[in-house]
Formats: structure tokens, sequence, C-alpha cells
């Protein structure tokens, strides 16, 4: 029978080919707005690390001293360098990562590129488990090690952008570059990898900025008094700033941390260690304020900063608010075409098709002008997202149809068409054969 649905169905769109063009038109033009914004929220909002989410904390303890201190208010997004450093050297998570955001002049000293002019970039200060701990590929070689953090080697991470850029994309494994006027050894090279948005640092250089261009050992970038960046909080009873925010005792929060627990219970250990910590460190006069602890895994530190724009949220209901109108357009077309085709509704119904029949027949045709404004929306969605590319912004480059956005644009154009056809097809299927078979 379906068959023979689908054959009623060309048939009817050739003899109202202009109704037919402007529903098409009218499902397409909401699909292709619809699935703009949604492509563009979905790679936005996705879970940048989905096998490990669950099993990834950033770490927040309360440092700072009483004054103004307002009960249950939310600690400091980061750490003191003392605190991250000790926390480490205590190891009570599986893995754990003490970094920082930081910037300088990279050169290269080997190769085709040695000798051109340094390029400053974003750094990262990290520990040794930050590749295995973000899964970060590596392309050639392999991370530091935790004895290399201890002897603050001059080691780094390069990524494969920079590789390609100084390096030719060679294996550039044992090969010198400078940073900062100082020399490291590359030990490893990132495979391309981009993950979005970027969980493990949406505080120092955004949202959705790309990976650093250099990796290094947090204790070597201390050592050589690298260039950090982002944001640093200081507090101080005296009237003297501390001559280096960035030392090991001064009362300044500007280091991100990460801890790996598997399950409930290892948070719940870890967390009472935290607890413990503080009350440590209060017992030796140094912290002030109560247990202001907190553990959120990825998707939940990524919902507290608020990382995807109130503006994308705001664009998807906009979008879905005009797919709305565009079905109310189509469900007035196809009712109009429906009382027009009273007639032969009637004939059908006295020779013996039941309302059921037509009720199916007028849901087909939904469907297929529904698939039709798919594709056409398809082709809409992609110029609209070609266009969010070429706007100057950072997440610009991400607005990309995947294979399961493509699968969505034809599952919401069906649907939508769908549920605009089940009035006309109700009132179709009401008809009275006898009152119109009398009317002709």
């Amino acid at each position: 029978m379906f068959t023979h649905y689908l054959e009623l169905a060309l048939l009817s769109f050739r003899r109202s080919r202009i109704l037919t063009a402007l529903m098409v038109l009218a499902i397409a033009l909401g699909i292709g707005a619809c699935m703009t914004t949604l492509a563009v929220y979905h790679a936005l909002s996705g879970d940048p690390i989905p096998n490990k989410s669950a099993r990834l904390f950033y770490v927040q303890i309360d440092a700072q001293t009483r004054a103004d201190y307002t009960p249950g208010a939310e600690p400091d997004e980061q750490l003191t360098r003392l605190d991250g450093e000790t926390l480490l050297r205590e190891k009570h998570a599986r893995r754990q990562v003490l970094m920082a955001g930081g910037e300088g002049a990279v050169q290269a000293l080997e190769g085709a590129s040695a000798g051109l002019a340094p390029m400053h970039t974003n750094l990262r200060y990290a520990s040794s488990d930050f590749f295995p701990m973000f899964d970060a590929p590596l392309a050639h070689g392999q991370g530091w090690s935790a004895a290399d953090d201890e002897a603050r080697a001059r080691v780094a991470v390069i990524s494969s952008e920079l590789n390609d850029k100084l390096f030719g994309g060679a294996n550039s494994v044992g090969k010198s570059l400078r940073v900062s006027g100082h020399e490291l050894r590359i030990v490893g090279v990132l495979a391309p990898w981009r993950p979005v948005p970027r969980f493990y640092d949406v505080i120092t250089q955004g949202n959705f900025a790309a990976v650093e261009l250099v990796f290094v050992p947090f204790s070597t970038s201390r050592d050589l008094q690298l260039g950090r960046s982002g944001t640093m909080t200081c507090w101080n009873d005296s009237s003297a700033d501390p001559v280096d925010p960035a030392a090991l005792n001064a009362p300044c929060s500007w280091v991100q941390y990460w801890a790996e627990l598997d399950g409930p219970a290892e948070v719940r250990a870890y967390r009472d260690y935290l607890n413990a910590y503080t009350e440590r460190q209060r017992q030796a006069g140094r912290m002030e304020r109560p247990d202001n602890v907190r553990l959120r895994s990825v998707t939940e530190w990524l919902d507290f900063k608020k990382v995807v724009p109130n503006d994308i949220k705001l664009q998807v209901w906009l979008a879905l608010g005009f797919l709305t109108v565009c079905l109310v357009n189509t469900v007035g077309l196809l009712l109009a075409k429906s009382l027009r085709r009273s007639g032969e509704i009637g004939i059908r119904r006295a020779l013996g098709a039941s309302r059921r029949h037509i009720f199916m027949q007028f849901l087909v045709e939904a469907g297929v002008i529904g698939l039709a404004g798919g594709v056409l929306g398809l082709g809409l969605a992609a110029l609209g997202l070609w266009g969010v590319r070429q706007m100057p912004t950072r997440t610009a480059d991400l607005a990309q149809l995947d294979a399961q956005m493509l699968a969505l644009t034809f599952v919401i154009a069906l649907a939508a068409s769908l549920l605009a056809g089940l009035l006309p097809a109700w009132r179709a299927c009401g008809i009275a054969p006898a009152l119109q078979l009398k009317s002709q």
C-alpha cells in the first residue's frame, strides 16, 4: 500500500506544483535555520572527552583570608602554587595534573626553520600526567615522566601545528628549540588534537581556543621563570605586594588542578582528603576560612563556567520558533490542498477506501514533502554554516555538519512534516462521501 500512496502523492504534486513548492520551501527554510543554529550549538556544547568526563574532576580550595568572607560563596577557581604542588606531591589521586597557562617566544634551533625570527605563542605548563589523563594523542615520541618533573628537565612536547611550521611535519623528537631564550629538547609531538570546548582550561585563554603550541613541565617553567598568562588573584595582609606573585609561598591563586578518580568511593575519599588538608593548613595558621572544597566533573565544570554563550542558546530558541512558524504555514497550505480535493476523496471513499486509507495517504504526502524540504533545508544549512565560518571568531571553524547532525536534519524534517500533516489528514478522512458525490 505504501507504494500506492506514494504514487498518489506524486500525482497530487504534479497537479499542484506551485502549492507543493511553497510547502517544500516553507519546510526547507525552517529546517535550514534550525539546523544551522543546532549544528553550532552541538559543536560548542558537546562532551569533549566522553569516555572519561565522569572521572576527571576540577579541584577548588579556598585559601584566602577571612576578609570579605561570605559563607557558602564559591572558592577561588584556581589554587595557589603551594597548594597545587603539595597536592601533587602527596598524590592521593590515581592521576593528577598541576598546570597553568603561559606565553613566550619560540624558535627552532635545528632544521630548515633554524635561524628564523622567534614567534610569540601560548604555552602550557603541566605535570607529567597531562597527556595520559586527558587522552592527548602523540604522533611521535612520548610525554615527559614524573622523574623529569622532579629533575626540572629541559624538555618539551610540541603540537602538530608547530611541528609542521618548524620541521615540515617530520619527526622532530630529539631536536631542540628555544623557548623564551632557553633551549629545550623535544621529547614528543602531538597528533592533531583540539578538544571542544577546551575543557582542561576554560580560564586563561578562552573556552574554544586551540591547544597550545608548546607544553613544558610545570617545574621547569618555574625554574626558568617562563612568562605566565591568565588571571591571578592575590591577597596579602601587609601593605606591600609580594615581590614575585608566582613564587612558591606567594598568597596568590593562579594554577589549575585536575584529579582522575574512578567511582563514587574514590570521589568521597578524595573530598575527605581535601577537607583534611585544609584543616591542617588552618592549624598551621595559613588558611583561615572554613572548609569550602569543590570537586566538579568535566561536564559539571563546563556547566558552572557557562561555556556555551547565552546568545547561541537564544539563537537556537529563535530558530525553533521560526521552524514552528514554517510548520503553521505548512499546515495551512495542506488544509487548503485537502479542501480542494474533497471531490476526489469522496469518490475514493465511495469506492471502498476507509478513513484509515485516506489518513495514511495524506500522511505519506506530508512525509514526502518533509523529505524534499529536508534535502533543500540541508543545502540552506550548509550555506548558513559556510557564512558562520567566514565570521572572525574563534568558534567559526567549528561550524560543521557531522554525520550525527546530517541524520538529525532528515529526522527533524520528516517529524515536522508529519506533525504538520496530522490535522489536514484528519480533516480529509472525515469528509462525508455522500455529500461530496451529491454536490458533484
